[in-house]
């Protein structure tokens, strides 16, 4: 009697929040707007600490060449330090706009959706942003001093028989390749957001999970293949947290479906 109590009661809230569709369309443009005056205002403030982030990003690199001196990152064209802090502005306005957005996407959904949705789908939500922050920290602290230190190896000294051979990064390449390692391990740290979506509608399960280890791991490496530089490092560095997670997945997986049996039992 309870539980029929609470359908009715969410029913009833879910007809007064509807609405004509041209109101849902002005209500999304409404917080899409929101969201994008979010974006705007986060991206000046950005710009203006365009600098700071950008050496943020090179500490990893700095830390390679402590104690050497007339090291320095270059730019070739006159452009091309302005807009690295374009790119950087971006970056760092978008990462800080998600929960914004998120929130307004949020406010728009949840007046249609019963209490049981609400309290299944936030976990996802919140759970997005926390995951792709967790990607980017572990590319920054752990990746970024290894694989530097790693590349800045193949330097050369001067002999008689060869060349001296030195790194000098540009501005630009070494942020594309910052932020698309970032944004690869970020990306790639979803997995089990989309895993257990997909397990609460009833899609897969936990044994069908487990039936598509092998394929998983092929995708796995296959993905860090094209998403990382063609080295075997930061592709390894990407595709085992890649496995990791998905085994995860599976066990949450398990957890959410007993959960759910026992719910139904009782039900």
């Amino acid at each position: 009697m309870v539980e029929e109590a609470e359908i009715n009661s969410d029913e009833e809230q879910v007809e007064k929040s509807r609405m004509p569709l041209v109101a849902h369309l002005t209500e999304l443009r409404k917080r899409l707007l929101f969201s994008l005056m979010a974006f705007l205002v986060l991206f000046f403030v950005c710009f203006y600490f365009a600098g700071t982030f950008f050496n943020f990003l090179v500490e990893p690199l700095a830390e390679v060449w402590e104690g050497q001196d007339g090291r320095q990152l270059i730019y070739t064209a006159l452009t091309e330090k302005f807009f690295t802090e374009i790119k950087v502005a971006f970056f760092a306005a978008s990462f800080l706009s998600f929960p914004v957005l998120a929130t307004q996407i949020w406010i728009f959904v949840a007046p249609g959706l019963f209490k049981k949705e609400k309290r299944a789908f936030l976990p996802f939500l919140l759970a997005t942003p926390i995951l792709f922050f967790a990607g980017g920290v572990f590319v920054y602290y752990f990746l970024l001093p290894v694989a530097w230190q790693f590349f800045a190896s193949f330097e050369q000294l001067a002999g008689d028989d060869a060349l001296a051979i030195s790194l000098v990064p540009k501005v630009n390449e070494y942020l594309s390749l910052v932020m698309r390692l970032i944004f690869a391990f970020g990306l790639s740290f979803e997995l089990p957001v989309g895993l257990l979506i997909l397990v609460k509608v009833g899609i897969t399960s936990a044994q069908g999970l487990r039936k598509k280890r092998r394929y998983a791991i092929v995708v796995a490496f296959v993905a860090a293949a094209i998403l990382t530089p063609p080295d075997p490092l930061s592709q390894l560095a990407l595709a085992l947290p890649i496995i990791m997670l998905y085994e995860a997945s599976i066990f949450i997986a398990v957890y959410m479906m007993r959960k759910r049996d026992i719910q139904d039992t009782e039900d």
